[in-house]
């Protein structure tokens, strides 16, 4: 569920969105080279999706494939850190999020949970891939959640998208609260005038703060959340945490990987009721971890899903299975 937003999100002006095209240009260059680059249509507008793996000299890639959900404005360009050792292993789609800056248009009005678990069954659909490892991070492990208790709750209607596990990294509204002091901070950053320093204090503060979230302009990760938030308006619902019965009835295995300082929840009350309500799930809390976890360690992060969606592809594992 998430509250109901009526419009689209946007770039503010063309000449925003060629500001934001350089910066994204730049990330992209700092990926390994895709295998394949699809528009993909659904319902809500068209999903930018890439591709990693063999034939992009990355490895021998074995195995159901990895799809990667990024963080708010994070685009495909956040992975960046994470791509080259999964994608070494794994085939990986990553994808722009339908109604965020990024290379993804969107052409109606998101309205809820459901509407964005639709989209996501639409690319399923459309790119014909087998159950899929989903990875979220932050938002994008909101997105991931809400698709598989929608799935596990027969929504959207008619869909035969199947997952075979969930990773969860440090995701926000789903198993526990963010602080109003999120909200307020994010409704800082459109503030004429302010929005500025306030972006820069809102990405600092996010990664503990850490300068380099926030004042390495070199670091093109930060350059493109940075030139996203800047430059797009985003219209989606604000997502709504799951309630218990819907949590309990997702059915396949997780990971979540919650950071111990992470300012979006409070990461031991979260890990609690993930535990609680998904008592067959791997959940852990890295004391040490920022809400910008996946890049802060990145190789453990990488090896820590790569292990675990190997696992869970073994039937001799049956503990892996809820």
């Amino acid at each position: 569920m998430s509250r109901r937003s009526p419009r689209t999100g946007g770039f503010v002006s063309a000449q925003a969105r060629a500001e934001f095209d350089a910066a994204y240009d730049r990330g992209l260059r700092a990926l390994p080279a895709p295998a394949g680059t699809w528009d993909v249509p659904t319902g809500f507008g068209t999903a930018r999706v890439y591709r990693f793996g063999s034939g992009s000299n990355s490895g021998t890639d074995t195995g159901a494939p990895l799809l990667l959900l990024p963080g708010r404005a994070g685009t495909v360009v956040m992975w960046e850190p994470n791509l080259r050792a999964l994608a070494a292993r794994r085939p990986v789609y990553a994808l722009d999020v339908i109604g965020e800056p990024g290379r993804s248009e969107q052409t109606a009005p998101i309205r809820d949970g459901t509407e964005h678990a639709a989209w996501l069954v639409d690319v399923l659909s459309e790119l014909d891939l087998p159950p899929v490892h989903l990875v979220g991070y932050s938002f994008g492990g909101w997105l991931a959640a809400n698709l598989a208790v929608n799935l596990a709750a027969g929504l959207p209607t008619r869909s035969d998208a199947r997952l075979a596990s969930l990773t969860l990294l440090d995701p926000v509204q789903t198993f526990a609260r963010f602080p109003a002091a999120l909200i307020a901070r994010s409704a800082l950053t459109v503030v004429p005038g302010i929005r500025g320093r306030a972006r820069e204090s809102f990405l600092r503060w996010m990664s503990g703060g850490a300068e380099s979230a926030s004042a390495e302009a070199d670091d093109p990760v930060v350059r493109v959340i940075d030139e996203g938030m800047r430059t797009y308006r985003i219209a989606l619902p604000t997502p709504t945490l799951p309630p218990d019965a819907r949590l309990r009835a997702i059915d396949v295995p997780v990971l979540a990987l919650l950071a111990g300082r992470s300012v979006i929840h409070d990461a031991r009350r979260a890990a609690e009721r993930a535990r609680r309500l998904l008592p067959a799930a791997e959940v852990e809390v890295w004391p040490a971890a920022t809400h910008a976890i996946a890049g802060e360690f990145p190789d453990a992060v990488s090896t820590r899903i790569l292990d675990f969606v190997e696992r869970v592809e073994k039937p001799e594992n049956p503990e892996q299975t809820p």
